[in-house]
C-alpha cells in the first residue's frame, strides 16, 4: 500500500509564461466541459469514455496527448464522485489541471520544474522554502498538478510516492476510543476527561465568533490584530492538545 504526500510548491512565472499557462488552463477546462457534455450522462467509464472523444479533444483544444486523457480522467473522477453524493457534475473551472511523468519533470540541482503548456514546454524555478526542500529532496516525482490561486499566483503541487513502514510485530495490543467528553478510553479500561480541552475549544469557539464579527466590520489595522489574536488561540489549542496526548502516551 502507498501513502502518496503533496508537497505545494510556488511558481515564479514570467508575463509569457502567465499567458502560456492561463490557455492551458482554459483549454484543459473546456475540454472537461467538452466531455462532460459529449459523453452519456450515466457513462463513467474512463477508458470507454476516452474511446470516443479522445481524438475531438485533442483536435478542438490543441492540447498534449496526456493532457487530453487526463481531461477525460478527470470528467470520469468527478462523475463518480459526484453519483456517490448524489449530484451531477455541472462546471469545471479554469484553475487546475493534471500532470504527469510524459508532461512534467522535477529537477533538484536548481529547483525547477518542467510543464508542458499549450506552445511548448516550460521550465519554472520554485519561491519555495527549507520545508518543501526538504521533502522534495532526493525525490524523483511522477505526477503534480498545476493551479491557480483566487489571488493570481501559480502554484504547483507535487505528489511524492512511498510505502509506509512495515509495523512491528507486537503481542501488546492497546485500543484508543477518541471521543469529547472523555478525550481518550483505552481497551484496558483507562479514562481521560476531555472536560479541560472541552472549556478551552468551547470557549476559543465564542472568542472566535467575536473576533469574526470585529474583523468584519473593523478597519484594516483591527483585522490584522484579529488574524494575529486567532493564531494565538489555535496555538494555544495545539499545546493543549498535546499536553493531552502527552498524558496519554
Amino acid at each position: 500500500m502507498k501513502q502518496v504526500l503533496t508537497v505545494s510548491c510556488k511558481i515564479q512565472v514570467t508575463p509569457e509564461q502567465v499567458a502560456k499557462i492561463d490557455a492551458t488552463l482554459q483549454a484543459f477546462a473546456d475540454a472537461c466541459e467538452y466531455v462532460n457534455k459529449t459523453a452519456p450522462p450515466n457513462l463513467v467509464n474512463e477508458l470507454a469514455m476516452q474511446s470516443l472523444v479522445y481524438h475531438d479533444v485533442r483536435a478542438l483544444f490543441g492540447l498534449s496527448s496526456q493532457l487530453a486523457i487526463h481531461a477525460v480522467r478527470r470528467v470520469s473522477g468527478n462523475r463518480k464522485t459526484a453519483r456517490h453524493k448524489g449530484f451531477d457534475v455541472k462546471k469545471f473551472a479554469p484553475t487546475s489541471a493534471t500532470y504527469d511523468v510524459r508532461t512534467f519533470s522535477f529537477r533538484e540541482k536548481d529547483w525547477t520544474a518542467s510543464l508542458t503548456l499549450i506552445g511548448g514546454r516550460e521550465r519554472f524555478s520554485f519561491a519555495i522554502g527549507n520545508y518543501q526542500r526538504g521533502l522534495l529532496k532526493g525525490q524523483n516525482p511522477k505526477t503534480a498538478t498545476l493551479v491557480k490561486r483566487k489571488n493570481g499566483t501559480y502554484y504547483l503541487n507535487i505528489q511524492l510516492e512511498s510505502k509506509p513502514p512495515t509495523p512491528e510485530e507486537t503481542g501488546q495490543v492497546l485500543g484508543v476510543d477518541l471521543g469529547r467528553t472523555d478525550i481518550a478510553v483505552t481497551s484496558n479500561g483507562d479514562k481521560f476527561s476531555g472536560q479541560g480541552i472541552t472549556k478551552i475549544r468551547d470557549k476559543h469557539a465564542r472568542v472566535r465568533a467575536q473576533l469574526q464579527y470585529k474583523a468584519a466590520k473593523g478597519t484594516r489595522s483591527s483585522r490584522r490584530r484579529c488574524r494575529r489574536l486567532q493564531q494565538r488561540l489555535s496555538a494555544e489549542e495545539r499545546r493543549f492538545q498535546t499536553h493531552i496526548n502527552q498524558g496519554i502516551d
